[in-house]
């Protein structure tokens, strides 16, 4: 694994509620250059309040964030995209109509005067994407022809190709199988490598851990767990989150206090 570098961006005392509802309380959470950092947690544990809050889209209720070790307030998605920042949800968010390269370019179209250079996207996508080593049938198919992983990819890619230097992945292997989860993670090791800073969500802990450097347990809006991957991480993880399990049965926290019954957002 490549070591981690200068310090990408870093979280303080972030909080959030909507209304009665606690989604986030006292998150501190770091990321360097160069690191895969996993975010587990159970659904309703405040794993997408807290990406949506480091991509701009939310404003947190309290606390601080740093790009670069610079306090920034992130006011929208593109104040965050002009930081380096890109988010890549579920959804991918992109048009199965449109060819490839056209959805490379999605927002951020080539002209030449009122007309779409074509040409020009359509090269620059093909070589992106071969310097990334993300495999196509060819930049002009629809994207509704390619398979799960390589929508998957081509979402990464376009991310990437926007100059974004702090990658953050919702579910970035839900639903594939294992072939296709494979590449995506040699590509997370590949962006790992050029010094690209990765949150990486993700349920199947064994994949997460596959490719992080270091892991970050969110549970009832606080992180609870930050360390190291190694090879005795996984019980450690599941020997908690089945702590966690007996506790919600027994009608208590983790830590034996008994819980206020008011949900978390996811």
């Amino acid at each position: 694994m490549t070591a981690p570098s200068s310090e990408a961006l870093r979280v303080e005392h972030i909080a959030k509620r909507f209304g009665p509802v606690t989604a986030l309380r006292d998150i501190n959470m770091r990321l360097n250059y160069g690191e895969v950092l996993g975010l587990i947690g159970d659904n309703g544990a405040g794993k997408s309040t807290l990406i949506k809050i480091m991509t701009g889209f939310q404003q947190p209720d309290a606390g601080t964030i740093f790009v670069n070790g610079q306090e920034v307030k992130l006011n929208s998605v593109q104040q965050a995209r002009e930081l380096g920042i890109e988010t890549v949800y579920q959804d991918l968010a992109l048009i199965n109509e449109l060819s490839v390269y056209h959805n490379m370019f999605l927002k951020r179209e080539l002209r030449i005067g009122p007309f779409l250079n074509n040409a020009a996207m359509r090269r620059q996508a093909r070589e992106f994407l071969n310097q990334m080593g993300v495999n196509v049938p060819s930049v002009d198919v629809e994207v509704s022809k390619l398979s799960g992983g390589q929508r998957q990819a081509i979402a990464i890619a376009r991310a990437v190709s926007s100059n974004a230097k702090i990658l953050l992945l919702d579910e970035p292997l839900a639903a594939m199988g294992a072939k296709e989860g494979a590449q995506i993670l040699d590509l997370i090791n590949r962006l790992k490598s050029q010094g690209v800073a990765i949150i990486m969500i993700g349920h199947n802990y064994a994949q997460v851990l596959e490719v992080a450097d270091r892991v970050n347990l969110l549970q009832h809006g606080e992180i609870t767990f930050d360390k190291p991957a190694g090879k005795d991480l996984m019980d450690e993880i599941t020997d908690i989150i089945m702590q966690e399990y007996r506790a919600t049965k027994l009608g208590t926290s983790a830590n034996g206090s008994v819980k206020s019954g008011t949900p978390t957002s996811a």
